[in-house]
C-alpha cells in the first residue's frame, strides 16, 4: 500500500456561516491529498497528461463525522489501496489536530487515453513507480 499525509489550514473563504468547512470543499482537499501522493512517486498530473493520460474521477463517496472548522489545521491521509489495473482506488481520512477523524472518503479514478477518451490499462511507467509498494499484490 502507498500512503501519504498532508496538512491544510481551513481558510475563511472555504467555510459556511457556521464556520464549518463547506461540504463542497472536501473533494478539493482530498484531491490535494491525491495529487501529493502521486507527487511522492516523483510524478505529477501534468507529466501524465503530457504523456496522453487522463485520470477522471469515476466515483466519490464520503462520510462526514465532525466538522472541520475555520482556521483548523487538518491532516489528510491518502492511501492507494489496491494495485491498479484500469482503475486507481484511493482511501482518505481527514483528521483534526487532536487526531479525531472528521471524515473518510473513497475515490475511484480511471486511466483514460487523452486522444481516444477510452479507458486504458495502467501505463507501464506508472506501474514501475508503484510496484515497490505492492510487491505482495502485483
Amino acid at each position: 500500500m502507498l500512503s501519504n499525509k498532508i496538512r491544510i489550514r481551513v481558510r475563511y473563504g472555504e467555510v459556511d456561516r457556521m464556520g464549518y468547512l463547506h461540504h463542497g470543499n472536501y473533494a478539493l482537499y482530498f484531491e490535494e491529498g491525491r495529487t501529493e501522493l502521486i507527487r511522492k512517486l516523483g510524478l505529477t498530473y501534468r507529466e501524465m497528461e503530457d504523456q496522453g493520460i487522463l485520470l477522471p474521477v469515476r466515483e466519490f463517496h464520503i462520510h462526514y463525522y465532525k466538522p472541520a472548522l475555520y482556521d483548523d489545521e487538518i491532516t489528510i491521509r491518502t492511501s492507494l489501496i489496491k494495485y491498479p489495473s484500469v482503475r486507481l482506488e484511493f482511501d482518505y481520512q481527514m483528521l483534526n489536530s487532536q487526531g479525531e477523524v472528521l471524515s473518510e472518503a473513497k475515490t475511484t479514478l480511471v486511466f483514460v487515453d487523452a486522444e481516444t477518451r477510452k479507458p486504458m490499462r495502467v501505463p507501464e511507467f506508472f506501474e514501475k513507480l508503484i510496484h515497490p509498494f505492492f510487491t505482495d499484490q502485483a
